[in-house]
């Protein structure tokens, strides 16, 4: 019997602290840094993002989203036997956030302790890093390696942006999302689609790391917003066309489109290559920003929550980020 993978629970957690951008504009005034809602809105589409308090790293906002998916799936921490934490913001430089977040998860109660000895590792391809995470578990659990998985996506991304540069600092967010993969004779996992071109390395990148205990180089967050732009509606596409074509599945039976959810314009632009109307896109841009490794996740637990995603759904989750990386998956809910 074809061993495939599925979806059987969700769960998100944004940190409490919700700053709007006339809020954020205010903050950047008296650093001396010009915006205005109106800019921000025309720009991205973003209204409000989330930030973390300084002493909560991504395995904190991991932890709470795990417990809702797990949750969701009927599931205790003991069930699972995978861990796969996609984040370009970990608590340390090692050990991974996925082994912080087991531990964790293995203190909720005596029978979680039994998490303990699964495998846990990090997957680091910044706001394509769900995307991956989300292909290497089904490639686990096809092979037999795993029965169920926690794939999360959980970024801080507050940590590393320069808010004199008011391009950049206006985009991003912090907060989590978590999916629960099981094994399963029926497909879930539809088709997955990655890729990385190193040559772009340089138009989105945090250009700094540790030597010595002193910190050499840059360590904020740097983007050629045009070049991004022209590169990403391209290459998602792509990525979505070659999922489509690897299940024989054609642009009329996508029920929805969960892009990363960097930029509405971006967004509308592979939404109309794609011939979808925005009804079938989900959108929480709008309120969570760019969480980059977390939007894909977020937005999902978002729609499942809502109603708007049912079970037997074709949703195609797509997402590009620094490196350059992009790709796609195809999920029937």
């Amino acid at each position: 019997m074809t061993r495939y993978s599925r979806i059987t629970g969700t769960g998100s957690y944004l940190p409490p602290r919700r700053l709007t951008n006339a809020e954020l504009v205010a903050e950047l005034a008296e650093r001396g840094v010009e915006s205005s809602d109106e800019w921000i809105v025309e720009r991205t589409g973003i209204r409000a993002r989330h930030f973390a308090a300084a002493e909560v790293g991504s395995s904190d906002l991991a932890f709470e989203a795990c417990k809702k998916a797990l949750e969701a799936a009927s599931l205790g921490p003991q069930d699972i036997d995978l861990i796969i934490v996609a984040t370009s913001t970990p608590d340390m430089v090692f050990p991974s956030t996925a082994c912080i977040l087991q531990h964790k998860l293995s203190q909720l109660n005596e029978a979680a302790a039994g998490i303990a000895g699964a495998p846990a590792f990090d997957v680091q391809a910044v706001c394509s890093g769900f995307i991956y995470a989300l292909t290497v578990a089904d490639a686990m659990i096809r092979a037999g390696n795993a029965r169920r998985a926690l794939v999360v996506g959980a970024e801080v991304f507050s940590r590393i942006l320069d808010f004199n540069d008011r391009t950049t600092c206006v985009l991003f967010g912090d907060g989590a999302g978590a999916v629960v993969l099981e094994a399963s004779d029926t497909p879930g996992i539809l088709a997955t689609d990655l890729h990385a071109d190193g040559k772009h390395v340089g138009i989105l990148c945090v250009p700094g790391h540790v030597n010595g205990g002193q910190i050499l180089g840059d360590p904020v967050l740097k983007m050629d917003g045009q070049a991004v732009f022209k590169l990403a509606v391209g290459l998602l596409e792509g990525a979505a066309r070659a999922t489509l074509s690897k299940s024989n599945l054609a642009d009329t039976d996508i029920d929805w489109l969960i892009p990363h959810q960097a930029n509405i314009r971006i967004i509308q632009s592979t939404a109309r290559k794609l011939k979808l109307p925005m009804e079938k896109v989900v959108l929480t841009v709008q309120d969570h920003g760019n969480t980059s490794a977390a939007s894909i996740p977020l937005a999902m637990d978002a729609a499942v929550r809502s109603g708007d995603i049912q079970p037997g759904h074709n949703l195609l989750l797509e997402g590009v980020g620094g490196g350059f990386t992009w790709g796609a998956v195809l999920v029937k809910f």
